[in-house]
C-alpha cells in the first residue's frame, strides 16, 4: 500500500524531463560557441534571431537579455516616458506595468474578459485618452487577446504585445509576435521555448523600429563608443541563443502535447460532472493556444481548500496571479481602489493553474484528475485509455 510518503510527486513543471533528451545536442550547440569565442552578439545569436522571425513571420527578431527587458526596450523605441499612458491588463505578471513605471510613464489598467483573462478591448476603448502612447495586451496562458476588437479601439494607436507566454500562439492564422507593432518575448526556463537563464527577444515587421531596437539594446551606440541614444546592457547571450536554437525545433512538438493534455483535462471534468466547480478556461474559436498554463476557476471561494488538498497529495499546482497589478501596493499612488476592475479581482480570488507540461506522464495526469474528482465529490475516473 502506498502511504503519502512513498508516492513520487507530480510537479508542476519538471525542466529537466525536456532538457535531458537534448543533452547531446547542446553540448554541440555550446561547443561551437565556445570554439567562436563569441559570446555576445555573435553567429549564435544571429541564427536563433533569424529562425525566430522565420517562425513568428516577421522580418526582424532582436534578441535581449530577458524578457522584461523586450518590454522596456520596444516601450524605449517607442519614446515612452513622463506624461504618456500605456494601457495594459491588471491581471497578469509584473513586469508588463513594471517597464511602463520604469520609463516614468503611467499604466493604466484595463479590466480583462472572464472567459479568456486576455484584455477587454471594450475597456481599453473607455482609456484611452489623449496621453494614451499605447497599448500593451498580454496573450496570457498561452491565449492570444483579440486582436481585431483592439485594432478597432486603438485606431492608429501602436499595440506592442507581451507574448511572453504565448510563443507559438495563433490569432487566425497568424503567430503571436506579428500582430502589433512589437511582439515581446521571454525564454525564462519555465516558459514554453526555455532557455537555461534569462533571454529575451522583440519581433517587428518595421524595419526602422529594428534598427533603433538594436541600436538601444547595446547602450545606445552605432557605431561602438557613438551613442546616438540613451539605451540598455541587455544583449542576447550567445549561450542562450544555442540552446534556444536548439529547443526551437522541438517547440511545436512541445505545444502539440499541451493540447493533448489541456483537451483531456476538459473531457474528463466534463465527464465526471465537475465543471461546473471547476470553470475550464475558454479558447476564443480565431485562436490556437500553446497552453503556458491549464488555469481553472474554482467556485465557492474554495481555491485556497483546494490548492491545500493538492498539495498534501504532492501534486503541483499554483496562483497566477493572487493580486492585481492595481492593486499592488507600488502602484498605489496611481489611486485605484477595489471594485475598479472587478473581472481581474474576481480571477485572483478564483484561479488555480494546474501541471500541464508536454512531458508530464499519462499516469501523472490521472492523479491530478482523481484528486480533483475526489476534492469535488465526484466518482474517480476509470483508468486512462490507450
Amino acid at each position: 500500500m502506498n502511504t503519502p510518503d512513498s508516492i513520487a510527486p507530480v510537479p508542476m513543471l519538471d525542466v529537466n524531463r525536456q532538457n535531458g533528451p537534448l543533452s547531446a545536442q547542446f553540448e554541440r550547440a555550446i561547443g561551437e560557441v565556445a570554439r567562436s569565442g563569441a559570446f555576445v552578439h555573435g553567429p549564435a545569436c544571429q541564427r536563433f534571431e533569424d529562425q525566430m522571425a522565420a517562425y513568428c513571420g516577421v522580418a526582424h527578431a532582436i534578441g535581449c537579455a530577458s524578457g522584461s527587458d523586450a518590454l522596456l526596450l520596444a516601450l524605449m523605441a517607442l519614446e515612452v516616458g513622463p506624461g504618456d499612458e500605456v494601457i495594459l491588463p491588471s491581471f497578469t505578471f509584473f513586469a508588463t506595468a513594471g517597464a511602463v513605471w520604469r520609463l516614468g510613464a503611467r499604466p493604466v489598467f484595463a479590466d480583462i474578459l472572464p472567459e479568456t483573462f486576455n484584455i477587454d478591448p471594450a475597456d481599453v476603448a473607455r482609456k484611452i485618452t489623449p496621453a494614451t502612447k499605447a497599448v500593451l495586451p498580454v496573450h496570457l496562458f498561452g491565449q492570444c487577446a483579440d486582436m481585431e476588437a483592439l485594432r478597432a479601439a486603438c485606431g492608429d494607436l501602436p499595440i506592442i504585445e507581451d507574448a511572453a507566454q504565448a510563443i507559438g500562439a495563433e490569432y487566425r492564422g497568424v503567430k503571436a509576435g506579428a500582430l502589433g507593432l512589437a511582439g515581446c518575448f521571454s525564454f525564462y526556463p519555465t516558459k514554453n521555448l526555455g532557455a537555461w537563464g534569462d533571454a529575451g527577444l522583440v519581433t517587428t515587421g518595421d524595419a526602422v523600429l529594428a534598427a533603433k531596437l538594436r541600436v538601444l539594446r547595446d547602450h545606445g551606440q552605432q557605431p561602438r563608443y557613438h551613442h546616438s541614444l540613451v539605451g540598455l546592457n541587455s544583449r542576447l547571450d550567445a549561450v542562450q541563443a544555442a540552446v534556444l536554437s536548439v529547443k526551437l525545433a522541438h517547440l511545436d512538438g512541445y505545444a502539440a502535447a499541451r493540447d493533448r493534455h489541456a483537451r483531456r483535462y476538459a473531457a474528463q471534468f466534463a465527464r465526471l460532472g465537475i465543471d461546473r466547480q471547476l470553470l475550464l478556461p475558454r479558447v476564443d474559436e480565431r485562436c490556437a493556444c500553446v497552453w503556458n498554463q491549464f488555469t481553472v476557476r474554482v467556485t465557492g471561494g474554495r481555491r485556497d481548500e483546494l490548492l491545500k488538498w493538492l498539495s498534501d497529495r504532492k501534486i503541483g499546482a499554483a496562483v497566477y496571479y493572487p493580486v492585481p497589478l492595481h492593486l499592488q501596493s507600488c502602484f498605489a499612488a496611481l489611486g485605484y481602489r477595489r471594485g475598479d476592475l472587478p473581472a481581474s479581482e474576481q480571477a485572483a480570488d478564483d484561479v488555480l493553474s494546474l501541471p500541464i507540461y508536454g512531458e508530464m506522464t499519462a499516469a501523472e495526469q490521472d492523479r491530478v484528475i482523481a484528486a480533483l474528482a475526489e476534492f469535488c465529490g465526484a466518482a474517480k475516473p476509470a483508468a486512462r485509455a490507450a
